[in-house]
């Protein structure tokens, strides 16, 4: 290692934790294909996870994996990872992960007290509870509204949508320019941004009514909607993605010009807040910061011929694949952790405050199958007046 990383993973698959005792799951996930990534990091790191009690978790559709980013009791970076095909949208605090699939939208809960360890160092061990099956909707970013609703970007069918008990999904809102529910992608409707329970705006790429009509639009046709007024708040950004509502402004990644911007919701100003070196998505914030996800942008296909390249050339750097944290006053990049190799492209990223070591359970197979926790009765058994057998 060089006095410039904190950490160096060399390969994601053998981002293992300590043995695990006989009735605690290993940490270290079966991998049947092996996924070659270099994994480094800013020395400061892992410090500053731990000064500010949290860690991170981030996904990457392209390779299907959920990353768990924390702080080990020692102080060094500890990196649990989980295969997922098509990992995309994430959500989550303590308690709970919600992550979108390819056709599952999956529920983890965390089974660990307070004072209970898995493997003697993670102090969350998320466990899948629920498997939504909606079929393939390209679902994108999720949230949870004031009823306890799932709400999510349903962007095959350019809208929002939450899960039906017997049906793949039930629509919620579309776009005043989108005519009719086709799955026809027909403007890339990719970003939820919640406030006080609500969905309150979306990002899309064009204004487009026509299957695919968005990608002619990449370079300047992308918007903000305000869900409750459907008005048009921002207009003429490049691919935006990621929609947050933070310190009562409206945030967003406008990502095919590689930069965090943060919009005030009264005058409409927009601020370039911090630029990054990649296509940005996936965006949370924690103590005055804020966390971007940054993709290698494909030099065909939807990623070309956006500005994003023409900026980084013109800073003489290149375009990078991983997290950057950001002092949203300043715009100072603070920490970063960079992934090189197979992995090119990331999709979600949140902070977990008041999580210091997270991993997770695999949604099948031994692990699974074999981890089995009770939760207490309200009151004993014998005081029902019916026994167990």
């Amino acid at each position: 290692m060089t006095d410039e990383t904190k950490e160096a993973i060399e390969t994601v698959a053998d981002a293992a934790a300590a043995p695990a005792p006989a009735d605690l799951p290993a940490a270290a996930p079966g991998q049947p294909q092996r996924i070659e990534t270099k994994i480094t990091c800013s020395r400061g790191f892992s410090q500053w996870l731990a000064m500010h009690n949290c860690s991170l978790a981030f996904t990457s559709y392209q390779t299907g994996q959920l990353f768990l980013v924390g702080t080990m009791p020692n102080g060094s970076l500890s990196l649990h990872q989980r295969n997922f095909v098509r990992a995309m949208g994430l959500i989550g605090d303590q308690q709970r992960l919600l992550l979108a699939g390819l056709a599952q939208i999956w529920r983890f809960e965390n089974v660990l007290a307070p004072h209970e360890r898995a493997n003697d160092h993670f102090d969350k061990l998320y466990v899948p509870r629920r498997g939504q099956t909606v079929a393939d909707l390209d679902v994108h970013e999720l949230g949870i509204d004031t009823a306890g609703r799932l709400i999510f970007a349903n962007t095959k069918y350019s809208c929002l949508a939450t899960d039906s008990v017997v049906h793949s999904f039930k629509p919620v809102w579309r776009p005043p320019f989108i005519s009719r529910l086709a799955p026809e992608d027909r403007c890339h409707l990719n970003g939820l941004a919640m406030e006080n329970g609500v969905p309150r705006y979306v990002t899309c790429v064009a204004t487009t009514d026509i299957v695919d009509g968005w990608r002619s639009h990449r370079r300047d046709g992308g918007v903000i909607v305000d869900v409750e007024t459907d008005a048009i708040v921002a207009e003429g950004l490049s691919m935006p993605h990621s929609p947050r509502i933070h310190d009562g402004a409206l945030w967003v990644l406008d990502s095919g010009n590689g930069y965090l911007t943060r919009i005030d919701r009264e005058s409409g100003s927009r601020e370039r807040v911090a630029f990054c070196p990649g296509f940005l998505r996936g965006l949370s914030f924690h103590a005055g910061h804020a966390v971007v996800g940054l993709s290698l942008a494909r030099t065909e296909g939807v990623f070309s011929g956006l500005p994003l390249q023409d900026e980084i050339d013109s800073r003489k750097g290149e375009a990078w694949c991983g997290l950057q944290i950001i002092n949203t006053r300043t715009g100072d990049i603070v920490e970063w952790l960079r992934l090189e190799g197979d992995i090119r492209e990331l999709f979600d990223v949140r902070f977990l405050p008041g999580v210091r070591c997270p991993m997770a359970l695999p949604t099948f197979g031994p692990d699974l199958a074999s981890f089995i926790t009770i939760e207490a009765p309200d009151r004993p058994l014998s005081e029902r007046g019916w026994h167990a057998a």
